[in-house]
């Protein structure tokens, strides 16, 4: 057996070895996605069952002292304050991702890609300190003292949590773009900002809108930061300048002491967010998928 046959055996084998172990960590995330759908679902649905599916979803008294579960006012609060992130994050992010990728000189460059890898990096409950004593009380100056935590407050906040994650999927999707699309549209006479909004970022819009999905994640899944600025107050808000609580505040806040029936309902309001997240993926994959056909 000659060296070249060995080291083709050996190359096959090697290869042969990481397909398994590539096969064992997919089958491994699968799993772990499979059995943490098992337990929201078989912990949860029985809770809404026992409350009934209108009267847990619509009601609008959460008291759990009287046995009265109703999430609405923390779905409206959720969606209020995710819808304020994504206006206040989402064109700022963009925009900084195409300054960055296509307008940034190279100096300025080094400092402005590790500052939004470093944003990406502080922990939710630094960004809660910061809107507590930054943020809050430049909104009580503003509009009083009665309206410094409220959803303009945290849609502020989360719209600064979401910057990292929009700016760099957004700038690696438009870096990906050929350069021969940019090259055409500048032959064809068009000027170099024409070029890059006019062909460029549409021919990464596919990307953005990753970046854009991932950043309305983490904006309706963050815990910490809007419990320490959004009020906290289970009602349905009149304004944007209204307290409110979210899905998840509403779990972390009772999750440590609750029993029994309250317990199970606020298992429950964790398969409502799930199913939120799982809408949103869906909604993505939808468009994508009509995107290629086109």
């Amino acid at each position: 057996m000659n060296e070249k046959t060995r080291e083709h055996r050996g190359g096959r084998i090697r290869e042969n070895v990481m397909q398994v172990v590539f096969l064992i960590a997919a089958c491994i995330s699968i799993l772990a996605v499979a059995l943490i759908c098992i337990y929201l679902f078989a912990n949860g649905l029985p809770a809404i069952f026992k409350i009934g599916p209108l009267n847990f979803l619509l009601g609008t008294d959460w008291r759990p002292n009287a046995d009265q579960y109703g999430i609405f006012p923390m779905i409206v609060g959720s969606i209020y304050v995710t819808a304020g992130a994504i206006v206040v994050g989402v064109p700022l992010g963009l925009l900084a991702a195409i300054f960055m990728a296509k307008f940034c000189p190279d100096p300025l460059y080094k400092f402005l890609k590790p500052a939004v890898d470093l944003l990406a990096g502080i922990p939710s409950i630094v960004y809660g300190f910061f809107g507590l004593m930054v943020i809050v009380p430049i909104m009580q100056n503003f509009f009083g003292s009665n309206h410094g935590k409220s959803i303009l407050t945290a849609s502020v906040l989360l719209g600064i949590m979401i910057l990292p994650t929009i700016i760099s999927v957004s700038e690696s999707s438009i870096r990906a773009v050929p350069d021969s699309y940019y090259e055409g549209a500048l032959a064809l006479g068009a000027s170099h900002e024409r070029s890059v909004f006019f062909v460029t970022v549409p021919a990464a819009k596919s990307g953005i809108m990753a970046g854009i999905i991932l950043g309305v994640g983490r904006a309706i899944g963050e815990t910490m930061a809007v419990i320490m600025i959004a009020g906290n107050q289970p009602q349905i808000p009149d304004s944007i300048l209204d307290g409110v609580r979210t899905l998840t505040g509403n779990i972390v806040m009772e999750m440590g002491y609750s029993t029994g029936l309250h317990r199970e309902a606020l298992i429950a309001t964790g398969v409502v967010l799930f199913v939120f997240i799982l809408i949103i993926n869906l909604l993505f994959s939808i468009i994508k998928r009509k995107e290629r056909k086109a």
